[in-house]
């Protein structure tokens, strides 16, 4: 039987890296500009993949519009506990922030085994490509990642919102991850870490194995192209996606698929940073900016917009 005069947490005060006071400024800036950079550059992603059809930039839309909303789920909180040295926030907000980013979490596992899958069939089935890969096909498996994401979200945030929290209440993380959550409860959390543990095996390791398996097979079809040139400019780019993807999956993996035994909390932070700031950046850097197709087209637009304001600045001067 429980305790009655056990009093309810309605809040939580996430401690950031409070460990780190001297430092506090300068890691606002350096967050604040990483956030910038990746909500403007995908952003620019999805303006220019408007030019570009294929399914590639189909899913590098979705994948864009995902990271913007994956970050801002985590960052903007994570800024306002460096500027206040913690930041409260109440329990319902927790649960949501949670929720939210194991929903974004979860269904870009899910669009980057995609995205390899594409590239698989692009680089080694090109004659069935544009069959398999029909704007049909590719509007399903959008489709596909965005509800698995929207239903894996639900179980770990309605379980850990029935545990019980006694106090304290102080939360060593910069946002409301799982494990620091499970270990301020003051109940039972077996069955819950079991769940999550299963969960997470399911989601990120199959979804790494299946990605993984796309770039072998597409690696051995490399190795077959007769031309040097040819093979190191696709392993350039492959070696490139898979560095991004292995970085977020290796992190992800670290932190949810592994025994119940507790690591420091501040290698918790750095892993966590791996995956909620880096990659964000990094993915637009990698499958866009590197690519002729999509530099052709953003040179295209900005030619565009720059004679669109040429043009106006000219009827300016004209009226004047």
């Amino acid at each position: 039987m429980k305790s009655q005069n056990l009093s309810t947490v309605t809040e939580f005060q996430l401690l950031g890296f409070q460990n780190l006071l001297e430092w506090q400024t300068l890691l606002f800036i350096i967050f604040l500009f990483i956030y910038f950079l990746t909500v403007t550059g995908n952003i620019v992603i999805i303006v220019v993949n408007q030019q570009l059809h294929s399914p590639m930039y189909r899913f590098l839309k979705h994948l864009s519009f995902l990271e913007i909303w994956y970050t801002s789920t985590i960052v903007p909180l994570l800024l306002a506990t460096l500027v206040s040295q913690g930041q409260a926030i109440s329990f319902h907000a927790c649960i949501a922030q949670l929720y939210f980013f194991v929903f974004f979490g979860a269904t870009e596992c899910f669009l980057l085994a995609v995205m390899a899958y594409d590239r698989y069939l692009a680089i080694c089935s090109p004659l069935y490509y544009s069959f398999l890969m029909s704007p049909e096909i590719c509007t399903k498996l959008v489709a596909i990642s965005w509800l698995t994401g929207v239903g894996t979200g639900f179980l770990p945030s309605l379980m850990i919102s029935r545990l019980d929290f006694c106090g304290p209440n102080q939360i060593n993380h910069f946002f409301c991850d799982l494990p620091p959550l499970m270990q301020l409860s003051c109940s039972s959390v077996y069955v819950t870490e079991m769940v999550i543990f299963i969960l997470s095996i399911a989601v990120l390791c199959l979804c790494f194995i299946l990605t993984l398996v796309s770039y072998v097979f597409i690696v051995s079809s490399i190795l077959r192209i007769p031309s040097a040139s040819g093979q190191m400019k696709t392993f350039s780019t492959c070696g490139s996606h898979l560095a991004v993807v292995t970085i977020y999956y290796g992190t992800m993996i670290s932190m949810y698929v592994r025994p119940s035994a507790h690591p420091s909390p501040d290698i918790n932070k750095i892993i966590s940073v791996f995956y909620t700031v880096v990659t964000p950046l990094l993915n637009p850097v990698i499958y866009s900016l590197r690519n002729k197709d999509f530099k052709d087209a953003l040179r295209k637009v900005m030619r565009r917009n720059c004679g669109i304001y040429g043009v106006r600045m000219k009827e300016n001067l004209f009226i004047r």
